[in-house]
């Protein structure tokens, strides 16, 4: 009997790459689709690539014709606050739009169950208050905007065409996969342990630390970071929800804790037993003090457990990739 094919959109990015060796893994043939406007050809290495865009329906009309996929998972986006600020037409069209010609497309060709990676952006400012399912959503950009207006529009298709889904919400995804093999590469690069461990092999001169008098232990701001396989887990598990016949659903994924700028910087020193060069400047422009979320749904009706999603862990498996260096596309 044939493998069953998953579509993975985005599987050239960090965590469609991840998520299509997981699928692998469970027994799943991931298909790969990607633009390779921020992924990269290297990472596609668990399955079939199909190169395409999300705005071109004839091609997606194409894949789904091709493979006949059991499921959708759903990474491909376009994800920088600041450039969502400045050019939200952008995130409308590269982000909504191109989910409609999605959705359309797999509804048409009887594909039914989708799994979103959505984001906990669409809670706007809810600074030190942990989010969960419940939370009101009230997103202050159009990143986040675009990603809610996803989550209405899965709605609106479940009740027209039976379209099943699975919506994860989460903060920032770290780490990198155990083996080696694939892990996190952005141009430009603006999460903070990448950035940190730039700044400790020299491809920067130091990691600036923005604002060092917020109330918090150690002044510094909290973000919650989970590892980017416990994020895969989590959506594999999504699927298999779906699969069972279980109804639509929304998680959180999230520590319930989060971790400050200070905490990653000394916890990437005691890993890597390296020096951290550091510099302080001045608090960002709307810069919450904590946002983090937790996880309670997921563990309990999903048996999530992100065992991974401990700070050295994640810093452990993101050095040992960033020294082999960057892809090449």
């Amino acid at each position: 009997m044939a493998e069953e094919t998953v579509l993975v959109t985005g599987g050239g990015g960090y965590i469609g790459s991840h998520c299509c060796k997981a699928l692998r893994r469970a027994g799943y043939t991931p298909v790969a689709f990607d633009n390779f406007v921020t992924g990269w050809r290297e990472a596609v290495r668990f399955g079939p690539l199909e190169e395409g865009d999300l705005s071109d329906r004839a091609r997606l009309d194409e894949v789904f014709a091709r493979w006949k996929p059991v499921a959708v998972m759903h990474f491909a986006a376009l994800s920088q606050v600041g450039e969502s600020i400045r050019d939200p037409g952008r995130y409308w069209r590269g982000n909504v739009s191109a989910t409609l010609n999605l959705v359309e497309a797999a509804t048409a060709a009887g594909c039914l169950d989708f799994v979103f990676s959505s984001t906990c952006a669409t809670y706007g400012e809810q600074d030190g208050v942990v989010l969960d399912e419940d939370t009101l959503q009230a997103p202050i950009n159009a990143y986040g905007a675009s990603k809610r207006a996803i989550e209405d529009m899965l709605r609106d298709f479940s009740i027209s065409a039976g379209l099943r889904h699975t919506i994860f919400r989460y903060f920032n995804v770290a780490g990198a996969d155990p083996d080696g093999e694939i892990g996190e590469c952005h141009v430009p690069e603006t999460h903070l342990i990448p950035l940190v461990l730039d700044a400790i092999s020299g491809r920067r001169d130091a990691i600036t630390i923005f604002g060092t008098d917020y109330k918090t232990p150690d002044g510094t701001c909290i973000r919650d970071y989970v590892h980017v396989c416990d994020l895969v887990d989590a959506h594999l598990s999504g699927l298999e929800w779906l699969r069972q016949g279980n109804s639509n659903r929304v998680f959180c994924l999230g520590t319930g804790r989060g971790f400050s700028v200070r905490e990653v910087i000394e916890a990437a020193a005691r890993v890597t037993g390296q020096p951290v060069p550091v510099l302080e400047g001045a608090r960002r422009e709307g810069d919450a003090t904590q946002l983090v979320c937790g996880s309670t749904r997921a563990r309990t009706e999903l048996g999530w457990d992100p065992q991974r999603s401990v700070l050295e862990d994640m810093i452990s498996d993101a050095w040992r990739w960033h020294q082999r260096g960057a892809y090449k596309n």
